[in-house]
């Protein structure tokens, strides 16, 4: 008799939950892995909300318009038929969520409200104040505990992920994981595993992630043979408040509920902001962009405001900040709608945002690239087939990825409130791909031979042994400091290549480097300092691959922008102008060269970078993305 099936979750924010979810509701039982109690997953730190095409507003929005305006947002690198089908099935997810209890913020009449966000004109946010992404956490995490109640789920909380294990053919057959306690590592047999472990912010150095989302676990699936995709791809919130410990997420609700970036006119006016006339305030976002202001795309903002202050030299006190104003509100309004922002603003900065602006500089905030995902097509309806075994899966059989470590959705720009849309949908369409595979298993993971969990343990427990005993000179937390300087000089919202060459050199140093790394804890129980140690071995495999990628990327596509390959659309002209046609057909040109995935495969001597086609079946690239 065939065993049960069982699979492996990796990640407990909301696309590991729904992952979890939808396997265990297909009869499959689940063990559920992640670094610390799930509720605390970085899910929740999304503040502003979801989209999905309700009209509640009656402005006339459609899912066709939800579609294009996340295709063009990208900036038509993602494949089309995955978006299609996720803008698509957006409402009923908003629905599913409102009968779980979800408590979104909803009009005086009784009826779920709707805010705008960036890069749209219609209003197709739901939210719940300024907590939207905890509110749905809880909400999914509560109906996953029915399932553990009912041993269909088992949760392994405060473990890391070190590994996949694979048998002979390389299929992966479960995972290596340490115990973050007594710090020893163990093997789990799964059917299949879903990765679905978030972000990668914090090779950066600091981000508005959390400070967990170091993109470790994506890092090691990659060096054990699944392709990454996209990692020149990073997206840099306009809207970040500075920290000496971390960035904090000043949101895009704020700015979709009426907030206004400017600087003043005159770089040497040191005057109390609050004091400064409309007449002395410059406006750059609504001066440059009139048609949507300051709710233009992110990647767009990011970079006006890195024009502002360090080209044009308009940066408060000649700093790189600029103002975030949502002062002419009402109180009571900016409580109702942003109060949990606003609030945090205050404890951390000490100034009051209700009643003059906040200061705020780009931030790193998201990666629309991770692992490469493949997907099938629904001929009958030009979309994503809903169930499939091909969905999320990786490039190494049994391994699936879901939520933000997955590449799937958003191209070179992700839109405001799609992320916890695509981290929702993904792990619903990667829980269902997992079910549908271990059904159609020919091998259960129970007959694996134990040698191949056992050899995979011993590896690990082997670079935690050379780690621990290590006699060298090298600190992992100055390399992390020192990986995060490049980053931030070279990969961040303008980009050159001789900067990016001058940041291949320095990781390639720092890679060397990190193989001499010396612990100042040797201790068997909670050693944070072994944990930390090997993942930033990890995050600068992952930071050699990001910056390589850009590198040979010689163009300007959505967040990753060289000035040196700049089309720039002619001042004043508009479709119908030959000016402007003319600047279309360069624009179309360099698609035919530059509109392809970006896949590396790793190597020991460092990353192979291919390049793949992009499936365009739903919306053909015939406009340019112009948000005048």
């Amino acid at each position: 008799m065939a065993a049960k099936p069982r699979v492996i979750v990796v990640g407990g924010g909301l696309g590991g939950l729904w992952a979890a979810l939808r396997a265990a509701e297909n009869g499959v039982s689940v063990d559920l892995f992640s670094l610390f109690p799930v509720k605390r997953s970085h899910s929740c730190c999304a503040q502003g909300g979801i989209n999905a095409v309700l009209d509640i507003k009656g402005q006339h929005d459609s899912i066709h318009q939800h579609i294009v305006d996340t295709i063009k947002g990208g900036d038509y690198l993602a494949d089309q038929p995955p978006i299609k089908t996720m803008c698509e099935s957006a409402p009923g997810l908003i629905r599913t969520y409102d009968r779980m209890g979800v408590t979104f913020s909803r009009t005086p009449e009784g009826i779920m409200d709707q805010r705008l966000f960036g890069g749209v004109k219609n209003k197709r946010t739901c939210f719940a104040g300024a907590t939207t992404g905890q509110q749905l956490l809880y909400a999914i995490d509560e109906q996953v505990r029915r399932f553990e109640s009912e041993g269909k789920i088992t949760k392994y909380e405060t473990w890391e992920f070190l590994s996949i294990v694979k048998d002979d053919a390389g299929h992966c057959r479960g995972i290596a994981a340490m115990n973050l306690h007594d710090m020893k590592v163990h093997a789990f047999r799964g059917d299949a595993v879903i990765l679905a472990t978030g972000g990668l912010g914090l090779i950066w150095g600091k981000s508005t992630m959390s400070t967990n989302s170091t993109g470790a676990a994506a890092a090691r699936v990659y060096q054990q043979g699944a392709k990454f995709a996209n990692g020149e791809f990073v997206q840099f919130h306009p809207t970040g408040m500075l920290g000496h410990d971390k960035l904090r997420l000043m949101s895009e609700a704020c700015r979709g509920e009426g907030g206004r970036i400017w600087v003043p006119r005159d770089p040497k006016d040191a005057r109390d902001p609050r004091s400064i006339p409309e007449k002395d305030r410059f406006y750059f976002l609504e001066e440059w962009y009139p048609t949507y202001g300051n709710t233009v795309p992110r990647d767009v903002a990011s970079r006006a405001i890195v024009k502002a202050t360090r080209h044009l030299g308009l940066g408060v006190g000649g700093k790189d900040v600029v103002y975030l104003d949502l002062s002419h509100h009402p109180r009571q309004f900016l409580e109702d709608r942003l109060g949990g922002i606003l609030d945090m603003y205050r404890t951390f900065s000490g100034e009051d945002p209700y009643t003059g602006p906040m200061k705020v500089f780009p931030a790193m905030h998201y990666s629309m690239g991770g692992i490469l995902i493949g997907w099938e097509k629904d001929e009958t309806t030009g979309g994503m087939k809903l169930v499939s075994p091909k969905n999320h899966a990786t490039t190494i059989p049994g391994l699936f990825a879901c939520g933000e470590c997955d590449s799937g959705y958003h191209g070179a720009n992700r839109l405001g409130a799609n992320s916890l849309l695509s981290a929702s949908f993904s792990g619903i369409i990667a829980g269902d791909a997992v079910a549908a595979y271990v059904k159609g298993r020919k091998q259960s993971a129970a007959d694996v031979p134990e040698s191949f969990f056992e050899a995979e343990r011993k590896r690990q427990e082997d670079i935690n042994h050379r780690l621990v005993s290590s006699t060298a000179d090298e600190n992992a937390f100055t390399l992390h400091r020192e990986l995060g300087e490049i980053m931030m000089e070279h990969v961040y919202v303008e980009r050159d290549n001789r900067g990016l060459d001058q940041a291949l050199e320095g990781i390639r140093r720092l890679k060397e480097r990190s193989q001499r790394i010396r612990l100042d804890d040797r201790g068997q129980w909670s050693n944070q300092s072994l944990s930390w140690a090997r993942q930033i071995q990890d995050m600068i495999v992952l930071a050699e691959v990001i910056t390589l990628g850009a590198r040979l990327r010689d163009e300007c596509r959505g967040s990753h922008f060289k000035a040196e390959f700049e089309l720039k659309i002619p001042e004043g002209k508009f479709r119908g102008d030959p000016e402007y046609e003319a600047f279309r057909a360069q624009w179309k040109a360099n698609n035919e060269k530059w509109l392809k995935t970006t896949v590396a495969t790793y190597s020991p001597e460092g990353p192979r970078i291919d390049f793949q086609p992009i499936d365009l079946s739903v919306m053909a690239p015939t406009e340019p993305r112009d948000y005048r």
